[in-house]
């Protein structure tokens, strides 16, 4: 599959991949502060997210395979790659199935574990959008606020909302595909295999993805893997703490 990506900057390379319901466009401000230190930024929309393809086909084997095709057809050598979330699982995937493609790994907010299924709120809410009476955004807001009551959620989740050339509101995500396999989302690794590049997990010091105990798993499967925390961060470590997280980001890289 042939994802669509922004580049920004100049320099080794570094990529990008957003978390479920996400897209490239969340990352714009983010690539713009590691470009200007002197890297090539790519940021990418995931297979049924932003401006991507869409496919009824959906998992974690087929976004590596996405991601594989991506370096091979940009010609893109020995890349840092970060994935936040639905995207840090994306990039342990592929570093466990295309080895030797990359230089360095950052992985935000997840771990290499099982996660139980908890976007049902989510997905009710966009379903009950009906797109084709929706007159304006607003309307949206308010119906979506009766399953989601987080402020930021609410607007992370309606970046996704666009008007089409004939006016109508239509899904940046395929609301359909995401509805019927969420339920990957939080897949285990049930096949795992060593990775011994060198690799950063980052975490939010307020979020509740990555605990203490995790750790033993992640350095069984990334031997040379070190974790560091964001104080004062959520699960959107990038959004709430962007200066932190770029400079993290940087002393890794570096």
């Amino acid at each position: 599959m042939k994802l669509f990506f922004r580049k920004t900057g100049e320099g080794q390379p570094i990529l990008i991949l957003h978390g479920v319901f996400g897209s490239s466009d969340n990352w714009f401000t983010i690539s713009k502060m590691i470009a200007e230190k002197g890297y090539a930024v790519y940021t990418l929309d995931a297979r049924n997210h932003g401006q991507s393809p869409r496919s009824e086909e959906f998992s974690y084997e087929l976004m590596a395979d996405d991601l594989n095709e991506f370096i091979e057809d940009n010609h893109i050598e020995n890349p840092i790659i970060i994935g936040h979330s639905m995207g840090g699982k994306t990039v342990m995937h592929f570093a466990m199935k295309y080895s030797g493609k990359y230089a360095k790994l950052i992985i935000v907010d997840i771990a290499p574990k099982y996660y139980p299924t908890h976007h049902g709120h989510i997905i009710q809410g966009l379903n009950s959008i009906d797109l084709d009476n929706l007159k304006n955004r607003n309307e949206a807001e308010v119906q979506l606020s009766k399953y989601v009551t987080n402020a930021g959620e609410k607007q992370f989740l309606l970046k996704n909302l666009y008007r089409t050339e004939d006016g109508k509101f239509d899904w940046r995500i395929n609301l359909p595909v995401l509805s019927r396999e969420i339920y990957q989302i939080g897949g285990d690794f049930t096949d795992a295999k060593e990775v011994t590049a060198p690799t950063l997990f980052l975490r939010g010091g307020n979020s509740g993805y990555i605990y203490d105990e995790d750790i033993p798993t992640i350095k069984k499967i990334f031997p040379n893997a070190t974790l560091q925390t964001i104080e004062g961060a959520g699960h959107w470590v990038q959004a709430e703490k962007p200066a932190e997280f770029v400079q993290a980001v940087l002393d890794f890289a570096n």
